[in-house]
């Protein structure tokens, strides 16, 4: 079998018949299989199996190579172009798009043992993503507010910036991600509130289309108190400065 898979056709393959597939149809069979959302922004590191994402690089690499000719790039006479597809692979399958392929951080946490429970704030903390719709970046800032209780898990203060990273790089919409962010971030602290403001710069309004250098977007999650208490709100929106 050698045609791409999708939910609709029988998975029954053999181990010999899955060993003969590309890594990326390896992947994508136990995805399926699981019945497992892969959209762009998804994490799928726990389908990968060791050494796969070498084999998915170098994969990219032969797509690209084969992209470059495409736009009938002559990279065996251009020296600038030789090394292209290589690198490109390398940076969407390591750098810009490896919050997909890679587990979460490991995160340091802390028990609550003075009952903190006074608001805190944790940024800005630099973010590079990519919107899903034309792959260019999405450059910005996040602010983080937190008011925990008896019961939160304390994180180390480097890891809210590791938690970021590992959520932003992938392709995705700015709206999702930041509640993607806030989920991550309520689950792992269970404070009694929590606030999320992104402001962020999308090349594909500065690169490409309008060619507008000047906008911006920022957009908020606001969860418990940070909800319901309208001075809280304020006095947290008021401490950061987008």
């Amino acid at each position: 079998m050698t045609g791409a898979l999708t939910p609709s056709k029988p998975l029954s393959l053999s181990q010999d018949e899955l060993a003969a597939l590309p890594a990326s149809e390896r992947v994508r069979y136990r995805l399926v299989s699981a019945e497992c959302r892969h959209h762009a922004n998804d994490n799928i590191s726990a389908f990968i199996e060791e050494g796969e994402l070498d084999e998915l690089q170098a994969e990219v690499q032969a797509k690209m190579q084969e992209v470059l000719r495409a736009l009938v790039i002559d990279t065996e006479s251009d020296h600038n172009t030789q090394e292209t597809a290589k690198r490109v692979a390398k940076m969407f399958v390591r750098e810009v798009f490896k919050g997909r392929y890679v587990p979460m951080p490991a995160v340091t946490e802390f028990p609550n043992v003075t009952r903190l429970n006074e608001l805190m704030i944790v940024g800005p903390i630099t973010v590079r993503s990519a919107c899903s719709h034309h792959l260019c970046p999405i450059m910005g800032r996040v602010w983080i507010g937190l008011l925990p209780n008896e019961h939160s898990n304390l994180i180390g203060l480097s890891k809210y910036a590791r938690i970021c990273d590992w959520i932003m790089s992938r392709p995705q919409i700015q709206e999702e991600a930041v509640t993607m962010l806030a989920n991550e971030l309520q689950e792992r602290v269970q404070p009694d509130g929590l606030g999320v403001v992104m402001e962020a710069d999308h090349f594909c309004m500065h690169w490409r289309g309008v060619k507008d250098t000047e906008t911006k977007m920022i957009n908020s999650v606001m969860r418990g108190a940070f909800l319901k208490d309208a001075n809280l709100r304020r006095e947290f929106l008021s401490l950061i400065k987008p």
